[in-house]
């Protein structure tokens, strides 16, 4: 049951919001228990394997924050053996067959696990982790109720935003939050509307040329693998902040803050400056239990360097098996540490050329993170620079001709050039990219303007959820 569906939109959502309020009003704990019961709901619909892995995780982290609270001598044994327990899971479930695949030639056996991979198992695994450290700081562990929320609260659960227990435990026991607020309601639901536009409109859409692209590679002009590489830069951007509108615009109408995720990311003037606007919990995160506690800035420069070599390379690791992931962490991390090295050297970049190579630098490593390999991607490249032909194929262009594009173009006279539909979609997305401000910082605010956008984006999104389809974090 995906945000984008038909059972979500028509069914699951107004439930829960009738419930939870209704409840509330009878009692502030029936109401969390309906929302904590919701969130398993959403999971479990899933599949039962990725609920017993859940439910175990649950059972094992609150058992173990509850002697960490202790704060006697075993406390922090316990809470590294956590940690490590959480850790080993992820990597159980999320690497073992990779491991096993790399290893292969050593071991001269082609043997295979074949685990299925735990639905949203990267980010509960996380906030698992900040849970436990959050009783480590504040010795206090916190009511089961208030801990299977923090967990289960279902706007995040699958693909984020990360929110730390401070974050988000006072807010489920706030009395002010339990009753309907109309502002909320109307600007939640304006937050998702838009999420949704993204995610049916313009990432499927150059989710569809990304397919193409990488079906036709070795027949491929120089031109198609370019705008195949932009494609995913937008399909990837659209898809997951789509999401990440959908699950604030959710929270917000139950009157839940949820943390911001994007800032209007391809606007950055610098790879340090992309992460500070690219899936932002997750930099977060990353930033507050790993680099930190490495040491961070606070033991010289080159420890410092290796220090963020160290936080990437992880958050390749974080997003999949696969070596394409791994170099694609490697990469970001050296490209902000040469960004460091140039600007203790004075070196620094103007403004247009700095977002030039940034924006540029983020495409070609989005092409990595996407190829089904480092050959692929390097095969895609080598591609693009021998400039043999900058031609569009047919192929390619057909994938923008749905008939909301083309709707418009009738109506602005340019439907008989050819590939104005693609042209409509790469210069959109690159607009919206760069001059809206985000849709997180306005999501308190709803003009009438912004009333009939909504009520637009919800209606052309809409019509597309016969075609639902997964979001890309959905694999993470």
């Amino acid at each position: 049951m995906q945000f984008n569906s038909y059972e979500f939109i028509l069914i699951f959502l107004p439930l829960l919001l009738a419930g939870y309020f209704l409840l509330n009003r009878l009692s502030h704990t029936l109401g969390k228990v309906f929302l904590a019961g919701m969130g398993a709901a959403f999971y479990l619909y899933y599949g039962v394997p990725s609920a017993v892995l859940l439910l175990f995780s649950l059972l094992f982290n609150y058992a173990a924050a509850a002697l960490v609270a202790r704060r006697d001598g075993a406390s922090r044994t316990i809470l590294i053996l956590d940690v490590a327990a959480n850790l080993a899971l992820l990597f159980f479930f999320k690497y073992a067959d990779f491991f096993l695949e790399t290893l292969e030639p050593l071991l001269r056996s082609g043997y295979r696990l074949n685990l299925f991979l735990p639905l949203g198992i990267s980010f509960f695994t996380f906030q698992q982790i900040s849970y436990v450290l959050h009783v480590r700081d504040s010795g206090r562990n916190e009511t089961v109720l208030n801990y299977l929320l923090y967990i289960l609260f279902f706007p995040k659960l699958i693909m984020g935003p990360l929110a730390e227990p401070d974050e988000l435990i006072p807010q489920f026991d706030d009395a002010s939050r339990k009753k309907p607020v109309p502002e909320n309601l109307a600007c939640g639901a304006k937050l998702f509307c838009f999420g949704l536009f993204k995610k049916m409109i313009l990432a499927d859409t150059f989710f569809a040329a990304v397919e193409w692209g990488f079906a036709e590679i070795s027949g491929a002009t120089s031109g198609d693998l370019f705008l195949t590489m932009l494609a995913y830069t937008f399909e990837i951007y659209f898809d997951f902040s789509g999401y990440s509108d959908m699950a604030v615009g959710i929270a917000q109408m139950l009157n839940i803050d949820l943390p911001i995720n994007f800032d209007s990311p391809y606007r950055a003037l610098s790879i340090r400056d992309f992460w500070k606007r690219w899936h932002i919990s997750l930099t977060t995160f990353l930033t507050r239990h790993v680099y930190y506690p490495l040491g961070g800035n606070r033991r010289g420069t080159a420890r410092q360097y290796l220090n963020i070599m160290v936080v990437f390379l992880l958050s390749g690791i974080w997003h999949g098996a696969n070596w394409t992931f791994f170099l694609w962490g490697l990469l970001h991390g050296a490209l902000s540490v040469f960004e460091r090295m140039r600007e203790r050297a004075g070196r620094r970049l103007n403004d247009v050329a700095g977002w030039l190579f940034t924006f540029l630098s983020v495409n070609v490593l989005w092409l990595l993170f996407r190829a089904e390999s480092v050959f692929q991607w390097l095969g895609m490249l080598k591609g693009m620079l021998r400039f043999g032909s900058t031609a569009i194929s047919e192929g390619l262009l057909k994938c923008f001709e749905i008939p909301e594009a083309g709707v418009l173009l009738t109506a602005l006279r340019l439907s008989p050039i050819r590939g104005a539909s693609a042209l409509l979609f790469y210069l959109s997305a690159l607009l919206l990219c760069l001059i809206p401000e985000n849709n997180y910082r306005r999501k308190d605010s709803l003009t009438p303007a912004g009333a009939v956008l909504a009520a637009l984006a919800f209606f052309f999104g809409f019509l597309h959820l016969g075609g639902e389809s997964v979001f890309v974090y959905f694999n993470f």
